[in-house]
C-alpha cells in the first residue's frame, strides 16, 4: 500500500484526500439533485457545503489534534505551528468534521432563516461517501486506523510489501495499550509486523457503505430531520460497536483488554466509545419527537408543504 497518489516535483497528492474529495463530490451532486427536486435553493446549498468542507476540515484537524496532542508535544515552536496545520502528514477525526460541518449550517439556519434539518437532511449521502474515500485512503496509508491484534479468523496480516504499515506500528509505543512491537521482526533486511490485526480500516468502509445504502432510504422519509438523526444514530452504533471496540486506540477509561495471538482483539474504552454512547441518546430521544411530528413534504411530488422561502433568496455573499 503506497499512500502517495501523485507525486510531482516532490509535491505528492495523498491518495486519502483523493478519495475523500471524490465522496464528497458524489454527495454533493447527490444533495444537490435532492435539493432541485424538493424545490430549495440549490445555489444556497452549493454555498453551503462549500463552507461546509473548509470548516469541517478546520474542525476534524483541530480535534484530531487535541484529542492526539501526545504526537505533537516536544515539537519545537514554531515547527510544532507547521505541524499542526500540516494535513498532507495526515490525521484527521471525522467526529470534528461533523462538528465543523454542522456549526455552518446552523450559522447559515439562523442568517437566511430556513429550516435547518431541511439542507442537514440532503448533507448526509456527501458524509457516508467521505467515509468510504477516507478509510480507503487508511488502507492506503497503512498506520491510519490499526485494528489489535487477533488470534481470530477475521485477523488480517499485513503484506511486508505494506512498507508505511510496518514502519509505523513496528516503533515502540508509549502507551502500551498500543504497543505492537512485540510482533515484529526483521525480514529480508525490513521489519515487518508478522501477527495478524483487525483490518478495521475495512470494517470503516463497510460501514460508510451501509450507511450510503441506508441514506437512499432515510431520505424518502417525508419528516425533514429523519435522515439526519438517524445517519447519528447508525453511524454512531456501528463505530462504537464494531469498529472502534478492535481498533487500536487508547483507552480513556481502562475497562477492559484482551489482545493477542490468542485474544479476540478487544479495548474498551477510548474516548469515541464514550462519545457515541452519548450521541446514541441523543439521536434516539430526537428521532421519537420526529416520529409524532405532522409530515413537511407531500407525498406526491415529494416537495415542502410549507415553503419556507429559502428557494426565493438570493445567494449570500460570503
Amino acid at each position: 500500500m503506497n499512500p502517495v497518489f501523485l507525486n510531482i516535483g516532490g509535491f505528492t497528492i495523498a491518495w486519502y484526500g483523493v478519495l475523500i474529495t471524490l465522496g464528497i463530490v458524489a454527495g454533493v451532486w447527490v444533495g444537490t439533485r435532492l435539493a432541485r427536486q424538493r424545490g430549495l435553493n440549490v445555489d444556497l446549498f452549493n454555498d453551503i457545503i462549500l463552507w461546509m468542507i473548509v470548516w469541517g476540515l478546520v474542525g476534524a484537524r483541530l480535534v484530531f489534534v487535541l484529542t492526539s496532542w501526545d504526537q505533537f508535544a516536544g515539537t519545537p515552536f514554531p515547527r510544532i505551528l507547521l505541524d499542526i496545520v500540516n494535513l498532507r502528514a495526515g490525521g484527521i477525526s471525522i467526529h470534528g468534521g461533523l462538528i465543523g460541518g454542522i456549526l455552518v449550517l446552523i450559522y447559515y439556519a439562523r442568517r437566511y432563516r430556513f429550516d435547518f434539518y431541511r439542507y442537514a437532511d440532503l448533507a448526509v449521502p456527501g458524509v457516508a461517501f467521505g467515509i468510504i474515500g477516507g478509510r480507503i485512503g487508511n488502507i492506503m496509508n497503512g498506520t491510519d486506523t490499526v485494528g489489535r491484534v487477533t488470534g481470530w479468523p477475521v485477523g488480517y496480516r499485513w503484506p511486508d510489501s505494506a512498507r508505511a504499515f510496518h514502519e509505523g506500528v513496528c516503533v515502540k509505543a508509549a502507551n502500551p495499550d498500543m504497543d505492537l512491537s512485540q510482533y515484529c521482526q526483521t525480514i529480508g533486511g525490513q521489519v515487518v509486523m508478522t501477527a495478524p490485526v483487525h483490518f478495521t480500516q475495512l470494517y470503516g468502509v463497510i460501514i460508510g457503505i451501509i450507511l450510503s445504502v441506508a441514506a437512499y432510504f432515510w431520505l424518502r422519509s417525508r419528516k425533514t430531520g429523519w435522515a439526519f438523526w438517524q445517519f447519528w444514530l447508525w453511524y454512531s452504533v456501528l463505530r462504537a460497536g464494531w469498529e472502534e471496540t478492535f481498533r487500536l486506540n487508547p483507552l480513556f477509561p481502562k475497562t477492559y483488554l484482551n489482545q493477542g495471538l490468542n485474544a479476540p482483539g478487544i479495548g474498551l474504552f477510548t474516548e469515541t466509545h464514550l462519545i457515541s454512547a452519548l450521541l446514541i441518546v441523543l439521536s434516539v430521544v430526537m428521532l421519537l419527537r420526529l416520529r409524532n411530528k405532522p409530515d413537511d413534504r407531500s407525498a406526491a411530488t415529494g416537495q415542502f408543504l410549507v415553503p419556507d422561502g429559502s428557494a426565493a433568496k438570493a445567494l449570500p455573499t460570503t
